[in-house]
């Protein structure tokens, strides 16, 4: 199990945002960590998208809202959002190693400009598809839109693995009280 949440969180807003980010990383890449190939590129129902097609929607996202964030639009006229959901040709592990290096290369856009963030750019406006948002509006935006899509691939992962062979990233069901007597001291 993860324990990022048993001390308490910075005091710095972006130190919170970092740290939610980071976590959000690796609950995904638990997920993917557990899934063959064959699992990782599989659509569950029609209508419905694979673990590579969120991740390469999600690296989408964070290089056209990461990159410039500050002074361009966070929808970028390079970017192809529909092309995103298109599941790939390919579902072979030279694919996945593609999708994984453009999803570490979004957070790594990501990661660039937060860290390059002053405490005076928190207080500067942004614009996403050509709507002002206050800096920590547009942050609170993506760390949703990111928890939307990590849930999802948790869930599809889930399904797909079988729960009784699933990793537990959080508390596995029954050992909440256990923890909580450990974690407070009880």
């Amino acid at each position: 199990m993860s324990s990022d949440f048993t001390s308490p969180l910075p005091s710095s807003a972006v130190a919170v945002w970092r740290q939610v980010f980071d976590r959000q990383i690796a609950f995904g890449e638990h997920a993917f960590n557990q899934l063959s190939d064959e699992q990782f590129f599989a659509i569950l129902a029609p209508g419905l998208n694979s673990c590579a097609i969120i991740a390469n929607h999600i690296a989408g996202n964070q290089k056209s809202r990461w990159t410039d964030f500050l002074t361009t639009d966070g929808e970028k006229p390079t970017r192809d959002r529909d092309t995103e959901f298109d599941p790939p040709a390919r579902h072979t592990a030279e694919e996945r190693a593609r999708i994984m290096v453009r999803w570490e290369q979004g957070w790594a856009t990501l990661f660039g400009t937060l860290d390059s963030l002053t405490a005076d750019d928190l207080s500067k406006i942004v614009k996403i598809r050509g709507v002002d948002h206050p800096v920590h509006a547009a942050v609170a935006r993506q760390i949703d839109h990111y928890s939307f899509h990590i849930g999802q691939i948790n869930i599809i992962a889930r399904q797909l693995v079988g729960t009784d062979k699933w990793q537990w990233f959080t508390l596995a069901p029954g050992a909440t009280k256990a923890f909580n007597k450990e974690l407070m001291g009880e």
